[in-house]
C-alpha cells in the first residue's frame, strides 16, 4: 500500500512540475489556421498595393500613387523611392541651391533618369532591388549630418495609373507621366526635412518628418504635400502584392506586374520549395510539415524570394501559376507558414486578381 501511495505522489509531482514548466515556457501557437485569400490588387491596371499579415489574416490596401518617398525609421537616414510607379532620381551636378535649378539645367539628365529604357546604366537611378535598405544602396544617397553635403536631385515622379481599357489577360502597369521635381533631403533632429519644388519654381516647399520607429518607414506624398499612411507597423505584415521595378541583367531596370515582396525590413524571411519532376506540387505542399523546414534556406536580405517567380504570364496553357513550387515563410513575429499560389487571374481571365492559400507550420 505504501508503494502504491508513493507512486501516486511521484506521478502527481511529475504532472505538477510539467504544468509549471508549460506555464513558464509556453509554446507559441499562431492565431490562424490558414486561409484561401484573394488579395485586392484591383484588376488589370493593378492599382493597389496589398500588405498582408499571415498571422492575423489582415489585409491593408493603398493605391500605388498615394505616396512618393519612404523615409527609413531605423538608425540610418535613408530615402526610398516608390518603385511601384517607376520613380527614379539622379544627382544634379554642381547644384548647391535648389531654388536656382531650372529645367534647362537638367534637360540632358532627364533623358537618363528613367525606368525600363533597356539601358543597363539606368540602374544607377533606382534603389537596391533587394530591399535591404539599412545597408543597400539608394538612388538618393544616405542623408548626411552636414546639410551642405546632401545633394540636390532630379526626381522622376513615375507614372499615374492607367485609365483606359485593358484586354482580357493583359496588364497595364502605368499610364501618363506624373512629371518631375527637384528635391533635397537633409536631417532634422531624429528625422528628415524634405525641400522640393517644380523644376522651374524659384521657391520650394518643405516637409519635416519625425521617425516613427513602430514602422519600417514614414511615407510622404510630395504631390499632396503631406505625410501619408501606407504600410502597417513593421511586425504586422509579411508579404506585399505590388507592381515592382526590378532589374534584368544587361537591360537595366524593368517593371513587373504581379510581384510579391516579403517584409525583410520587419524580420520576415522566405524560401522557395521546388517539387521534383513527376511529383505532385499539391501533394508535396499538403505533406510539408514543420519538420521539413530548412532553416539554412531562409533569405532575410532579399525581398524578391517570391517576386514574379510564382506565375507564368506566357504559359502554354495561358496565364498560369507554377504548380511545381510553393513557399515557406517565417513571419515578422517568428511564426512559420507554407504558402502556394492557386490563381493569377479571376475566373474570367482578368489579371490583377490573384489567389493564394497558406497554412501555419
Amino acid at each position: 500500500m505504501k508503494k502504491i501511495l508513493f507512486s501516486l505522489l511521484v506521478g502527481i509531482s511529475l504532472v505538477s512540475q510539467s504544468c509549471i514548466n508549460d506555464n513558464e515556457d509556453p509554446v507559441a501557437v499562431t492565431p490562424t489556421d490558414g486561409a484561401v485569400v484573394n488579395p485586392n490588387v484591383g484588376g488589370a491596371t493593378e492599382p493597389n498595393q496589398v500588405w498582408f499579415d499571415l498571422g492575423t489574416e489582415t489585409e491593408t490596401v493603398n493605391k500605388r500613387t498615394n505616396w512618393d518617398l519612404a523615409l527609413y525609421s531605423g538608425n540610418e537616414f535613408k530615402v526610398v523611392l516608390n518603385s511601384s510607379i517607376m520613380m527614379a532620381a539622379g544627382k544634379i551636378p554642381d547644384a548647391t541651391d535648389i531654388d536656382q535649378v531650372k529645367e534647362s539645367d537638367v534637360s540632358t539628365l532627364m533623358t537618363k533618369v528613367q525606368v525600363a529604357t533597356f539601358d543597363p546604366s539606368n540602374i544607377a537611378y533606382i534603389d537596391d532591388v533587394n530591399g535591404n535598405f539599412p545597408s543597400g544602396s539608394t538612388a538618393i544617397e544616405e542623408i548626411k549630418a552636414t546639410d551642405s553635403e546632401n545633394a540636390i536631385y532630379l526626381l522622376n515622379l513615375g507614372h499615374d495609373l492607367f485609365t483606359g481599357s485593358v484586354a482580357t489577360g493583359s496588364v497595364a502597369t502605368g499610364g501618363d507621366s506624373r512629371g518631375w521635381m527637384k528635391i533635397q533631403v537633409i536631417r532634422s533632429g531624429n528625422g528628415y526635412k524634405i525641400k522640393y519644388a517644380g523644376l522651374n519654381d524659384s521657391s520650394h516647399k518643405e516637409l519635416v518628418i519625425t521617425k516613427n520607429t513602430a514602422y519600417n518607414f514614414n511615407f510622404v506624398s510630395l504631390v499632396n504635400n503631406s505625410e501619408v499612411s501606407v504600410q502597417p507597423e513593421k511586425n504586422k505584415w509579411d508579404i506585399c502584392f505590388t507592381v515592382f521595378t526590378n532589374t534584368i541583367t544587361g537591360a537595366g531596370s524593368y517593371v513587373y506586374a504581379d510581384f510579391v515582396t516579403t517584409n525583410i525590413m520587419g524580420g520576415a524571411g522566405a524560401y522557395q520549395v521546388t517539387v521534383g519532376a513527376g511529383e505532385s506540387g499539391v501533394e508535396a505542399y499538403n505533406n510539408f510539415t514543420a519538420s521539413d523546414i530548412d532553416q539554412s534556406k531562409f533569405l532575410y536580405t532579399d525581398q524578391r524570394v517570391i517576386g514574379a517567380n510564382w506565375r507564368n504570364p506566357v504559359g502554354t496553357n495561358g496565364l498560369e501559376t507554377y504548380g511545381d513550387r510553393f513557399y515557406v515563410i517565417k513571419d515578422a513575429e517568428g511564426y512559420y507558414f507554407k504558402l502556394r499560389f492557386t490563381r493569377m487571374t479571376s475566373t474570367d481571365g482578368e489579371r490583377g486578381r490573384p489567389q493564394f492559400e497558406y497554412k501555419p507550420l
